[in-house]
């Protein structure tokens, strides 16, 4: 098994994107971080223990991986390849107001 996986696979295996073009979007607009640093290519490399963040939603999502797929399987099997490093954490809000 790989040691590596392109990073819009990833997002599309893992079901964090609905399709691998939208993923490709994402990091070609530098909309992803990983271990910190601005990503701005769709084929970078992720590993088992890289971290990835980037904001959807509102939300800002930090994100470990735990295993790379080797194909788009369900979503119960999806969410066995990342853990969640900020849940509960708070919406994005602008100060002194809502949406």
């Amino acid at each position: 098994m790989a040691d590596s996986l392109r990073l819009d696979k990833f997002l599309w295996f893992a079901r964090i994107v609905k399709t691998r073009s939208l993923a490709q979007t994402l990091a070609e607009q530098g909309r992803l971080r990983l271990g910190g640093r601005v990503i701005d290519r769709a084929h970078a490399s992720v590993r088992v223990g890289d971290v990835l963040s980037f904001a959807v939603h509102g939300q800002v999502r930090v994100l470990r991986i735990e295993a790379l797929p080797v194909r788009r399987g369900p979503p119960a099997e999806a969410r066995l390849l990342y853990t969640e490093l900020n849940e509960g954490a708070a919406p994005l809000t602008s100060e002194g107001g809502g949406d």
